[in-house]
């Protein structure tokens, strides 16, 4: 097994590596989000979880909100932004007057919580439009949902496995990024403390925007059931976290499944999606066509050793 972060040899070391199968576990803009795996799908290199159009549609908190709605999932109502300057008082006051107080604010295009603002005034939608155009131009605005919140991790290898539904109790007020990597700032409760009518309901929606949304190997959507038991969508996470604090493995355990049996479901269907891969073989290394750190060169096989649980990639994770 061999631990392999983002950076100009990045390619090299994936095509020379003689690799059977990359384990993503990249989080956040460019691992979570199409770029790394349409890199992979260029290595002809067999990779854990969803694919380049599904990964980059569940990045895109706007677009995948528009696909969740029309598959008749209940998704707060939202709007986006486009912010290129600063942020006008008739803005502040057209978003307060449509979605009412509190409301959610962040980037379109991040994870972990980053860039989020939960404003409770209209100075703090302000701030918050600004902070989020920090990392993304296109800014969400939403209508917040209130309930209880849990997650609903999803397995694809192939076959679709909805595990049992997961409630986050943080101790900050809002479950952001120092709760979710900070041990003891959250608590999981599985299964989580609502009817078990809204847990049904809530799994079914989860397994339903997993599907509409294409996603493959694992994922998890994290939800709000409000006081009458509908599950409302705040979003679905192609790469959750893999760490000892992590929501997923702690589902997954809940319904039987180890870790190591876990990371290696995920390495065999990412090799068994491979062997029915649609395309041109790739050219062995060293041979005709080969072009160094470029598109057309040889197959790189596995960054995860069959029977080795993966590392984690810290930094912009989802826990």
């Amino acid at each position: 097994m061999t631990g392999v972060d983002l950076d100009l040899k990045t390619w090299d070391v994936l095509r020379d590596g003689r690799f059977d199968c990359a384990f993503n576990a990249l989080h956040g803009r460019l691992g979570e989000d199409g770029t790394v795996q349409g890199m992979l799908e260029l290595l002809a290199l067999p990779y854990t979880g969803s694919g380049v159009l599904p990964s980059a549609l569940c990045m895109d908190k706007s677009r995948a909100n528009a696909v969740m709605a029309g598959a008749g999932l209940h998704v707060p109502e939202y709007d986006e932004l486009e912010l290129k300057s600063g942020v006008s008082a008739d803005t502040v006051q057209r978003l307060v007057a449509r979605f009412g107080l509190p409301l959610v604010v962040k980037p379109v295009r991040e994870g972990s919580t980053i860039g989020l603002t939960i404003a409770s005034d209209a100075d703090q939608v302000a701030s918050g439009l600004v902070l989020a155009a920090r990392y993304d131009r296109r800014v969400l605005v939403q209508r917040f949902a209130a309930g209880t919140e849990i997650t609903v991790g999803v397995l694809a290898t192939p076959d679709l496995q909805v595990l049992p539904t997961l409630e986050i109790v943080s101790d900050n007020p809002v479950y952001d990024y120092d709760a979710k990597y900070t041990a003891g700032k959250s608590h999981h409760i599985i299964p989580a403390r609502i009817s078990e009518a809204a847990r049904e309901a809530a799994s079914d929606a989860a397994g339903r925007a997993f599907t509409v949304l294409g996603c493959s190997g694992m994922g998890r959507v994290d939800i709000i059931v409000d006081a009458a038991g509908t599950p409302w969508m705040l979003e679905v996470n192609t790469v959750p976290g893999l760490t000892e604090l992590s929501l997923l493995p702690d589902a997954a355990r809940a319904a039987g499944i180890k870790f190591d049996e876990l990371c290696q479901r995920l390495v065999d269907h990412a090799i068994g999606r491979h062997e029915h891969r649609v395309g041109p073989p790739p050219s062995p290394p060293g041979g005709e066509g080969e072009q160094r750190g470029g598109p057309g060169s040889g197959s790189a096989r596995t960054g995860a050793s069959r029977g080795e649980s993966p590392p984690q990639r810290e930094g912009r994770e989802s826990p």
